[in-house]
């Protein structure tokens, strides 16, 4: 244990390793898809993106003794979109600018890509209204990379048009209006395992919301057995259900994601922990009592 926190040196998890995941994940999903590759490159290269992000986290974690709200949650909650949006493709649901008209799966996920990645840009300012602030402060940059993917100006300004609206929707209230936005609001609730957690709680920030973070081990995204997407919480600690009820659950229900995502938290206590219960599952506006008779994951 570090004197100095009171925190066990083992709930330090190596973020370095964290973000190569979500890199891996993102150039995954990335791959066939030339517009959001690009536009992918050059957000993660761009000098004005970079300084947003490291401005945000100067604000979050110095000045509010918040978690990371920087490079790192911007691209694993992007990495956690895209999963969620493969599972959504191959189980044949179609986004919303695909079903709209106004572009392909590959400008949907070229949105998902974009919107996450800016979508805490206004924390850099201050955290109340920072979704607003955030569409502010993407707007510059977007106006200055779109023009590099889309040459017209009708399309850019549809795509930005579906970019800010993921944006501003991102903390789920307003409630997001498409399947992009949804997917941005839900993915950013699942950058919540321990080690994400653990700056605040180091800085001396112990509350409910620090200490239950430090509870979730693992966030699975997976093929669901009853709807596309499962997204299964894995639990030290009967402390973490607070983030899948307070955080994780409100995002789900407010999103055009409702009906397709399963939300599954299993507790799985260490030898020094009590359970209090073995885990729940989200149906509807309830959370139910689940026994977890699957091992997978």
């Amino acid at each position: 244990m570090n004197e100095s926190t009171g925190i066990q040196e083992g709930l330090q998890l190596p973020f370095r390793e964290l973000e190569a995941d979500a890199i891996r994940v993102i150039g995954r999903s990335l791959k066939d898809k030339p517009k959001a590759r690009k536009l992918w490159e050059l957000l993660s290269l761009d000098g004005e993106a970079q300084s947003n992000w490291r401005m945000a986290n100067f604000v979050a974690i110095t000045k509010l003794g918040m978690n990371d709200h920087g490079e790192t949650h911007a691209k694993i909650a992007t990495a956690s979109a895209l999963t969620m949006l493969d599972l959504l493709l191959e189980a044949g649901h179609s986004p919303d600018i695909v079903r709209s008209g106004f572009g392909d799966i590959d400008d949907a996920t070229l949105v998902i890509t974009a919107a996450t990645l800016c979508h805490d840009f206004g924390n850099l300012i201050h955290r109340k209204a920072h979704e607003d602030l955030s569409v502010i402060l993407a707007m510059p940059v977007l106006d200055r990379l779109l023009p590099k993917i889309y040459l017209g100006n009708s399309i850019r300004s549809q795509i930005r048009s579906f970019i800010l609206s993921a944006i501003y929707s991102h903390h789920g209230d307003p409630p997001p209006l498409t399947m992009e936005a949804g997917l941005v609001c839900v993915g950013d609730s699942l950058d919540m395992t321990k080690g994400r957690g653990r700056q605040a709680f180091a800085s001396g920030s112990i509350t409910i919301h620090t200490v239950s973070a430090l509870a979730v081990d693992k966030v699975v995204i997976r093929r669901g057995k009853k709807k596309p997407i499962e997204l299964r919480i894995q639990l030290s600690n009967s402390a973490g259900i607070f983030q899948v009820q307070e955080i994780l659950a409100p995002k789900v229900r407010s999103s055009p994601l409702s009906e397709l995502v399963e939300v599954t938290a299993i507790t799985t206590p260490g030898e020094q922990e009590e359970r209090i219960v073995q885990g729940i599952h989200m149906a509807g506006s309830k959370f139910l009592p689940f026994q977890d008779n699957d091992q997978e994951g």
